[in-house]
């Protein structure tokens, strides 16, 4: 798409999707021509979120968009015991942001002085779905309640969303964060229980994995700003993400995050063991509500600035629980045990206002099993 000034000489020519003006047209009449056409097109040219066709709405993000990264580095795998797993990126080497992902991406886990390891798989994963869940919400605006049925996760899993018309527009992008935020909980949650993406293949290894909760919300709080951008989707998340990891002071290189690794190695997680060995992980972080604060590792931290907490949004402005917005539900299955965790249950429907009955159960799991726990 070119545009050329509308000041510029009568023998340029203006190419708009295809759409080309003779050089013989008068000036003047080129100038309102081209005025109306930049005006009908500013909704694509800067575009707050994705532009959804019709059946966009109803293909949501798949369950898992970018591959995950497993937590430490020269992991040996018990299928290939000679290959060794490193999943390390660093801020130089990110490529420009896609919506559902790109192999240009460059992801990884990187090291931050003040954010801890970020997982940017994670990160971009709950930066697109804050965007698909904030066009359902503008969506909602115009035509009512919406019911959208999402991937299998542990059973069936549903979001009913209903927003008033005079919903102001930063409530809006703050639920579509908290949603968001709320389905990569339940990601969590249901790896601890044995649910996975491949068959057989447990991801409990990577359940509450310490960068997992703060990667996720980082990556919708950048999803926030972006929709607030006058930028095109794409670009405003490459700029603010760049942005973001400089404030956080990522370290420069893969070898200062595998030396960041080092310094908490069979502390806070172990090569000794294979993947998915549940041991890996020695060190898991379930604090995900009201906030999450990383997990800095002594002696790396920043020397001009302290760690930076992630508020996780909880009311509207006028103090309006986001809860009554929505509705996340999910018909499990033999995975969690819901008569366990709330005796007296009849049915195994859970929703999000569930989350914090669930956390306790696994909170108490976790420590059974000798891991160490953040809360």
């Amino acid at each position: 798409m070119t545009v050329w000034d509308v000041n510029s000489e009568p023998t340029k020519l203006l190419s708009l999707s295809g759409l080309k003006i003779n050089q013989s047209v008068n000036m003047r009449l080129t100038k309102y021509f081209l005025l109306i056409i930049l005006c009908s097109v500013s909704n694509l040219l800067f575009a707050r979120a994705p532009v959804f066709a019709e059946k966009d709405y109803f293909n949501h993000p798949p369950r898992v968009i970018r591959v995950c990264c497993a937590f430490g580095t020269d992991l040996r795998i018990s299928i290939i015991p000679f290959a060794k797993l490193n999943h390390l990126t660093s801020a130089e080497l990110l490529g420009t942001h896609r919506y559902l992902g790109d192999k240009e991406e460059k992801n990884g886990i990187l090291y931050s002085r003040r954010g801890g390891f970020i997982d940017l798989g994670h990160l971009r994963d709950y930066v697109d779905w804050t965007a698909y869940i904030y066009n359902l919400e503008k969506r909602s605006q115009r035509e009512g309640e919406m019911h959208i049925n999402l991937a299998f996760e542990a059973g069936e899993k549903f979001l009913i969303i209903k927003i008033p018309a005079s919903e102001k527009e930063e409530d809006l992008i703050n639920l579509a964060g908290r949603i968001a935020y709320d389905l990569s909980i339940w990601h969590e949650i249901t790896s601890w229980f044995g649910a996975s993406s491949v068959p057989l293949i447990s991801e409990k290894f990577s359940s509450f994995s310490l960068e997992d909760a703060y990667s996720n919300v980082l990556g919708t709080k950048i999803a926030e700003e972006a929709i607030k951008s006058n930028l095109p989707y794409e670009t405003a998340v490459t700029e603010i993400i760049k942005n973001t990891l400089n404030d956080l002071e990522a370290v420069s290189s893969k070898e200062e995050t595998i030396q960041a690794y080092e310094a908490v190695r069979d502390i806070w997680w172990t090569r000794k063991k294979p993947l998915p060995c549940n041991k890996i992980m020695i060190q898991r972080n379930i604090g995900v509500y009201p906030s999450v604060s990383p997990m800095i590792v002594p002696g790396w931290e920043s020397k001009t600035k302290g760690s930076l907490t992630l508020a996780i949004a909880e009311t509207t402005n006028d103090g309006i629980p986001l809860s009554e917005f929505y509705t996340l539900g999910f018909n499990t299955n033999c995975h969690i045990p819901v008569k366990k965790i709330f005796p007296g249950r009849i049915d195994k429907m859970l929703t999000q206002k569930d989350f914090p009955g669930v956390l306790d159960y696994i909170a108490a799991d976790m420590q059974k099993k000798n891991f160490h726990v953040k809360r």
